[in-house]
Order: C-alpha cells, then structure tokens, then sequence
C-alpha cells in the first residue's frame, strides 16, 4: 500500500499526467500486496478468521517502519509505544484464540452457508453495502469511511469464502478429496470476485486519503467485519471459555489502541514541485523557470508583461 501511495504521489508531480496503472512502482505494490494475500490464504486453512485476520496489524507497523525509508518520514515515540502495545495484542490474540477443528469438508461449507445466523447476516450486510454504493455511485461520495465500510464488508465475504477454499485444498491434498463439489467452485468465484471489488476500492481510497489514515482505518474496519463473518459462519467462539473470549478481545483491543497511535497526528509529507515549468504550460512558449515567491498575492501566477498583475518583493 506504501508503494502504491508512492506512485500516486510521484504521478500527480509529473508534468505529463498518466494513469496509475502504467506505473512499475504501483504494479510493484500490487505484486507485493498479491503475495501477502498468497500468505493469508494459507494462514485461512491452518487458523481460525478470528485468528489470522487480527494479525493483519503486522502490516500496519511494517507500514510504519516502510514509511520512513518511502515517504520520507521520521520514526516517532508514538510508533514505538503503538508498535509496543500492538505486539502485546498479538500476544494475547494467539494465547486465547479459540481452538477449533480447522479441516472443513465440503458438506460442512454447505451446512455453514444455509444456517440461519447466516442467512440474516448475508441480507443485513447486502442491504447496507447497497445503500453505501447508492451514495457512492449516485451521490458521488467518496469519503473515507464509505470506501472502507464497502472493503470491509466485501472482506468479510472474502475471508469466509478463502477459508472454505483453503481448507477443501488441503484436505485434498492430504487424500481426501474435496474439488469434486460445486460449493469449492461457488467459493472460488465469490473469493475471486469480492477480492477485485476490494482492491478497486481500496485503491481509489489511496487514491484520496493518505496512507496513515487509509491503512489503519482500513485494519480497524476489516478486523472487525472478519472476526464477525468467523463467529457467525464457522461459530468460533460456539465453545469457548468466558476468560478466553474476554482476553481475546482485549487483545483486540489492544492492537487496535496500538495503531491509532501509530497514525495518530501523523502528516503525509507529499513530494514537493520546487519550480514551475513554463515549458509544459499550456498556451505559453516561455522555457524558462520561475520560482514561485510564497510570501507575493500573485503566488503561483505568471507575471504579465503589461504590469497587468503588479509585483511584490
């Protein structure tokens, strides 16, 4: 994501604009990103969501470290303190995660999809991604949250669906077949697809927002959303203690304080223009390059000839 923001930053600071997806820096996010989803999909079939999905804040402090060597910034006390309580987070998370059988079969997926806890979950997140995608494709509004409340209910589907698929993998793999039931197509698709309408998404809220906001917001929001999809659809916590869903969640917790802090107050240092090019402005043959005077009325303006626009020192 770091990489991404990068190339979008250095785009909008070429004279010749281009699209994003011509840039080698951004394919070299996306690359990035694509192996580290390779790495969760194998996670899915050895954890539980509830497991895997929290440990994403892993990324969040690899961000903050990345961060200082991409975009120029300076480690803070803030990040060591947040980087402090989101390892004690991780702590807790793999301590009292639930333990559950992780060998999902086919037919399990299939009992899984047309429980009833399910089935209210599915219609109660369809409805409100649909109301968020009215004001996103009709209302034109791309604020942060409503781009990250669409990743973040397509990641619950997401995860369920890469839980299901990794799991019939390996059961395969170990002799037990499981490729031959429609349900490991049916969850191939809809990992796929939820998967592509995420990173469109995701990608125009990097777009947007800088990556201090996006990145842990976007944890904040997709932790949750996983951790509900695994406790309702493959119940998780059916059997766990009390102790061990509170420290659970104070764990959660925990991650979570740990990387606000880590964002928190934490400016975007965009790339800087240090001249304007004459050369590339439209209507005007100068070549020359001028500096721009901050402290003049007329900053950023060319100065006319006929004293149209009067100087300042």
């Amino acid at each position: 994501l770091i990489f991404q923001k990068c190339a979008h930053l250095r785009l909008v600071c070429r004279a010749e604009q281009k699209p994003y997806y011509r840039s080698k820096l951004w394919w070299c996010g996306i690359t990035l990103l694509g192996l580290g989803e390779v790495g969760n999909f194998t996670a899915y079939g050895f954890a539980p969501i509830t497991l895997v999905a929290p440990l994403g804040c892993v990324s969040v402090i690899g961000s903050a470290f990345i961060s200082v060597f991409f975009l120029k910034r300076t480690m803070r006390a803030a990040d060591i303190l947040g980087g402090t309580l989101t390892i004690t987070g991780i702590y807790l998370l793999v301590t009292f995660t639930p333990n559950v059988p992780q060998e999902l079969t086919a037919r399990q997926v299939q009992n899984y999809l047309v429980s009833w806890p399910f089935l209210v979950y599915s219609i109660v997140e369809i409805i409100i991604f649909c109301i968020l995608l009215y004001f996103y494709k009709r209302k034109a509004v791309k604020h942060i949250m409503v781009l990250l409340m669409m990743v973040a209910l397509l990641a619950s589907l997401t995860v369920i669906a890469v839980k299901a698929v990794s799991s019939m993998i390996a059961l395969s793999v170990k002799g037990e077949m499981q490729l031959t039931y429609s349900i490991f197509y049916i969850m191939s698709v809809l990992m796929a697809t939820s998967c592509a309408f995420q990173i469109k998404f995701l990608n125009q809220a990097m777009h947007l927002y800088e990556a201090t906001a996006v990145v842990p917001i976007n944890f904040v929001l997709f932790t949750t959303s996983a951790i509900i999809s695994g406790v309702i659809f493959y119940q998780e916590f059916q059997s766990a203690a009390l102790l061990n869903v509170f420290m659970f969640l104070f764990g959660c917790l925990l991650s979570f304080l740990g990387v606000i802090v880590i964002a928190r107050n934490k400016k975007e240092e965009h790339l800087q223009i240090p001249f304007i090019d004459c050369g590339h402005i439209p209507g005007q043959k100068l070549t020359g390059k001028i500096q721009p005077d901050s402290h003049s009325s007329c900053y950023g303006t060319l100065n006319k000839e006929d004293d149209a626009v009067k100087r300042q020192s």
